[in-house]
C-alpha cells in the first residue's frame, strides 16, 4: 500500500526550508502531497495560482509530488485523498506548542491519520516567508533562502509597490 503523507501550508511564499521538508519527507513516504490551505482570514500576499506556479517549479525534481488546493479541515482532506499522515515542518521551540494542540485535534477527529512532524534543516531554521517577504520588501539579498522563481517574483512584486 502506498503510503501518502499530505503537506499543507499556505506557502506564501514557498522557502528552501520548504523544499528540504519535502525532500526528507519522500525518503519517508511513497508520495506527498503539497497543498495550499485556503484561509478565507489570512490575507495572502500572492495569489494562489501564483504559489501554484512556484511551486509546482521549485518542486520539479521530485517524481512523487502532487499539488493541490484545500479549504476546510485537514484531516478531512487527508482522509479524501487516503494520505496516512500530515507532515509538519518545524523549526523552533515556539512552533511546538501549536503544532502540538493541531496534531492532538486531528488525532481526535481521525484516529487512523497520523502526524509526522520533521525538523527543519539547521541551515533554515531561521527561515520564514514572512521574515524572507519582509526582507525581500526592504531589498535584502534572499537569493539562498528561496528558489529561484520565488526570488524573482517577489523583486517583480515589491518593485511595483515602490513606484
Amino acid at each position: 500500500m502506498e503510503k501518502i503523507a499530505i503537506y499543507p501550508g499556505s506557502f506564501d511564499p514557498i522557502t528552501n526550508g520548504h523544499l528540504d521538508i519535502v525532500e526528507r519527507g519522500l525518503s519517508i513516504f511513497d508520495k506527498i502531497i503539497v497543498a495550499i490551505l485556503l484561509n478565507p482570514s489570512k490575507k495572502s500576499f500572492f495569489s494562489v495560482e501564483e504559489r501554484m506556479e512556484m511551486l509546482q517549479t521549485s518542486m520539479k525534481k521530485f517524481a512523487n509530488v502532487e499539488f493541490d488546493v484545500f479549504d476546510g479541515l485537514l484531516v478531512d482532506y487527508a482522509h479524501r485523498r487516503k494520505a496516512h499522515a500530515i507532515l509538519r515542518g518545524m523549526r523552533a521551540v515556539s512552533d511546538f506548542e501549536y503544532e502540538f494542540q493541531m496534531a492532538l485535534m486531528n488525532r481526535r477527529l481521525r484516529r487512523e491519520i497520523q502526524t509526522v512532524f520533521l525538523m527543519t534543516g539547521l541551515r533554515w531554521i531561521f527561515t520564514s516567508s514572512s521574515i524572507i517577504k519582509e526582507a525581500a520588501q526592504f531589498g535584502g539579498d534572499i537569493n539562498d533562502m528561496v528558489p529561484p522563481i520565488v526570488n524573482k517574483k517577489l523583486k517583480i512584486k515589491y518593485s511595483k509597490k515602490t513606484v
